[in-house]
Parts: structure tokens; C-alpha cells; sequence
């Protein structure tokens, strides 16, 4: 059988469980597709062969002695560089950090293991995983596979570049202000950032800095089908008593009305027109799928929530995050926490989360009216690479675009990026929330939006 990098991962999980295909087929499938693409879009910065396919051998003894290896068997998968994986270095994109080496899986890691996901290798982030651009100083540049003069997003730059390109059939990604959800809208695929608490973590590897109710940052998967999505979150939701953020709440909840708020304009944003068509085509999508589709002229309070996040995400612990950043020397870091100094400085928790309970409530109150909202991923289409360098205002352009992705996790909502098309070659999409852990709600809505439109599909990497 060729090609079968192209297939979904639940596709491919089938074969493999019924024995129609090998694990080892795949992963060699996997590694060969790897070895093809990366060196035009360095996405995977760290991989070994010998490992991937002992893994794939083990998963195929498995399989003949008749035991169940979970929904991805066999699949091969990503892992990002700033999670914890052993016998890997945990770099984050520093050179501060290249030796510093996992003796554990990360929970998310080890939940991919159990689900019998083949690890075939570390993707790249920007340093510190602080842009929505992709570079570094141990790893270099990573390239969209779709346009390399635009960014293939951040910080999971490298997980959406691989799964759009054919590396692996599942990214793992991690987000705190857009960092799973714009790599996937920038590199045309899917990309779920889960609800604060739905997906176990904690990297032994690193110094602990709070992740629980100050900086919720949060792991998830990046593929080319929402189906793929589905299973891949079940996967990486198995509990771990690591992590006391972990909260163990079904994966389905209650039934609710096929309603969707639609604002194309939320909190002030003024989206790009070719943004504000892809919103609305998402809506007709979502109404002949059957869905009751609501134009709103606005949310509840996305600026001041983005403000608030920015806070306690580069605030909490300024000075120490800038003096690392100035010891690694990456200009990409240095221009994020120097841009945003007047934003974050000083810094007062009790006021952030004072404010956070206020607004959280203003939005509980709208996911009690409607269940799915639907609006941009950003503002713009995805930006020129490296737009956030060239100067202030550029700066001062690209955060204020990213407004939807940043002020969602402050609530510790769910939000998911669904790719709807391409201007030129430039992806395109929208995005879906709803309320905390209502993952399936959102995948709902955006299983009709795909369903509606031409589905995504592994590309070869554009010159």
C-alpha cells in the first residue's frame, strides 16, 4: 500500500488493529515522508530512526498477541520540544536548555504512548515558546510547507508545518495564547486547544513555574481531520496524578441546541475582509448542516481578557524571564517581553484574578444562551514571517490581530481552529469555542464546517 502518510490517523489506526498494515509500514512510511519534506521546512528538529521503528515493532507484537493498543495504534506522531519526553532534551528552543535531558514522559507523552501513538519526532518552537513565529537559536527556522514567506505560526510552528506537509498524522501542541490554534490556521489544518484541566502535564525535566490557575497553558493535537482530533484528545485526556490541575470530566456532556453565535467583528478586532468572508462562510456551512446560526454584533469582553492573559503569561516573573531571555540572545524573545514591558510591569496577581472570575462569569452566562461561538482565529490573514520584528508598529499589529486567540484561555475556555480554505495559497479559517470542557460541542460545529468545504489534505512544501 503507498502513500500511507496521507491517510488519516484513524484510517491508519484501523489497518494497523485489523493487521492489513504493519506498524513498521507506517513508521517507515513516516520516517521516509520525514527524511523527503523536512530539510525544506525544518519542522522536526530531533528524531531517531532506530527508536521509531522499535517502538512500531512493539506495537505490532502487541497487535499478534491479540491486546488492544488504543485508538492510535501504530499511528506515527509529533511531540513539540517544549514537553518532556525521555531520552530527549526538553530544549523549548534555547540553547540554555539542549542538555537538558527528560528522564520521564510528560503525562501528555505518556497518554499518547498508552494510546499506542508512534513518537516520531521532536517538532520545533520559538525560544521560550513565547511568538507566533517559528525560530531559534539551536534549532533555526522552521518554514511553512504551504508559502515559506509567511509564518508557519507559533509557538507550535513546528507541530502544524509537519502534520501539513505529511510528518506524522498528529501534532501535539501546547497553547497559551494562540499557540496551538494559529499554527494550525497558518499552515491549513485543525488544531484544538483544550479546556484548562482536560489534558494532564508536568515536565520534571524543567524547574516547576505555576501552570495551574495563573498561566493556563495546556497541551493538544494539530491534524489534517477533526476526526483525527477527537480521538487524539480521548488520548491524551487519560488522567496522571502528576498534575492537580487535572480535572476528570467526560469527554461528552449534557445535550445541548445546535446553536451558534456568529460575530465577524468581536470586541473591536476589524478583521481583513477575506477574515470576515471565511467567518461567514463557516456560517452557511454550519446552517445547511442544520445548525441555528445567530449573528451577534459582539462577544463578551475579549480585549481586556487578552490584556489580563499577557499579564499573568509574561508578567508573572519579568524580570527573571527577561534576564534568561537576554542570556539565550534571541531576538524574537527579547522584542516579546521588551515590546510588551508597559503591559505587564509591575505586576499584580490579586487584581488579575480579581478581574478573572468577573469576566469569566460574563461568559459563562453567554455559553448558557448559546452553546458554540463562532468567530475569527485572528484578525489577518497569517502574517509575513518574522512581521512582529520589523518594527513597533508591526509589533504593535500582530498582537492586536491575535485578540481572539489570547483572551480565550484566560477564561479556560476550549477553542478550536477549523482550516476552511485557502486565499491564493494563503490558509484561511475560523474559530470555535465553547464552554469549559465542552470540547465535543466544538468539535460538533466543527465537523459540519469541515464537512462543508474541501477537506485537508498533506501537501508538498512550496517553493
Amino acid at each position: 500500500m503507498q502513500d500511507l502518510w496521507r491517510l488519516s490517523a484513524t484510517e491508519l489506526a484501523s489497518l494497523i488493529k485489523s493487521r492489513k498494515v504493519s506498524a513498521k509500514e507506517a513508521a517507515e512510511a513516516g520516517l521516509a515522508r520525514l527524511d523527503a519534506v523536512n530539510p525544506k521546512i525544518n519542522a522536526v528538529v530531533d528524531h531517531r530512526p532506530d527508536d521509531v521503528l522499535a517502538q512500531a515493532a512493539a506495537i505490532d507484537a502487541a497487535i499478534a498477541r491479540g491486546e488492544d493498543m488504543g485508538p492510535l495504534a501504530g499511528v506515527p506522531v509529533t511531540i513539540k520540544v517544549n514537553v518532556d519526553q525521555e531520552g530527549y532534551a526538553t530544549t523549548n528552543g534555547l540553547k540554555l536548555q539542549r542538555d537538558t535531558i527528560a528522564r520521564v514522559d510528560n503525562p501528555v507523552v505518556a497518554n499518547l504512548r498508552k494510546a499506542g501513538a508512534v513518537l516520531l519526532g521532536r517538532t520545533n518552537c520559538p525560544a521560550f515558546s513565547y511568538r507566533w513565529f517559528t525560530t531559534n537559536l539551536v534549532h533555526g527556522d522552521t518554514k511553512n510547507p504551504r508559502d515559506p514567506s509567511i509564518t508557519p505560526g507559533g509557538s507550535s510552528g513546528g507541530a502544524g508545518s509537519a502534520v501539513a506537509a505529511g510528518i506524522g498524522h498528529v501534532a501535539h501542541g501546547t497553547d497559551i495564547a494562540g499557540s496551538i490554534r494559529y499554527p494550525a490556521y497558518a499552515c491549513g489544518v485543525h488544531g484544538l486547544r483544550p479546556s484548562m484541566g482536560r489534558i494532564p502535564a508536568f515536565n520534571a525535566a524543567l524547574p516547576e513555574r505555576p501552570i495551574g490557575p495563573q498561566i493556563s497553558a495546556v497541551s493538544g493535537p494539530l491534524a489534517r481531520t477533526i476526526g483525527d482530533l477527537r480521538i487524539s484528545l480521548a488520548a491524551m485526556s487519560a488522567p496522571d496524578h502528576r498534575d492537580p490541575w487535572y480535572a476528570p470530566v467526560p469527554l461528552d456532556g449534557p445535550p445541548r441546541e445546535k446553536r451558534v453565535a456568529m460575530c465577524l467583528n468581536p470586541d473591536g478586532l476589524n478583521p481583513v475582509p477575506e477574515v470576515v468572508a471565511a467567518v461567514a462562510d463557516a456560517g452557511r456551512r454550519l446552517q445547511k448542516a442544520g445548525w441555528i446560526v445567530e449573528e451577534i454584533s459582539d462577544t463578551p469582553p475579549l480585549r481586556e481578557p487578552a490584556e489580563i492573559q499577557t499579564w499573568l503569561w509574561l508578567g508573572d516573573g519579568y524580570e527573571a524571564q527577561l534576564e534568561a531571555a537576554e542570556r539565550e540572545g534571541d531576538p524574537g524573545a527579547l522584542a516579546c517581553l521588551r515590546g510588551n514591558r508597559a503591559k505587564v510591569h509591575p505586576f499584580d496577581l490579586s487584581k488579575a484574578l480579581a478581574r478573572r472570575a468577573t469576566l469569566t462569569r460574563e461568559w459563562f452566562a453567554f455559553f448558557d444562551k448559546y452553546p458554540v461561538l463562532l468567530m475569527p482565529v485572528s484578525g489577518e490573514l497569517p502574517f509575513p514571517d518574522h512581521l512582529d520584528r520589523k518594527d513597533d508598529a508591526s509589533f504593535a499589529r500582530v498582537w492586536h490581530a491575535q485578540l481572539p486567540q489570547i483572551a480565550i484561555p484566560f477564561m479556560g475556555l476550549p477553542g478550536l481552529t477549523v482550516s476552511t480554505g485557502l486565499v491564493g495559497r494563503i490558509p484561511v479559517g475560523v474559530q470555535l469555542v465553547a464552554g469549559r470542557y465542552r470540547e465535543d460541542l466544538c468539535l460538533a460545529a466543527g465537523e459540519a464546517v469541515e464537512a462543508g468545504g474541501t477537506p485537508s489534505a498533506a501537501i508538498d512544501p512550496a517553493s
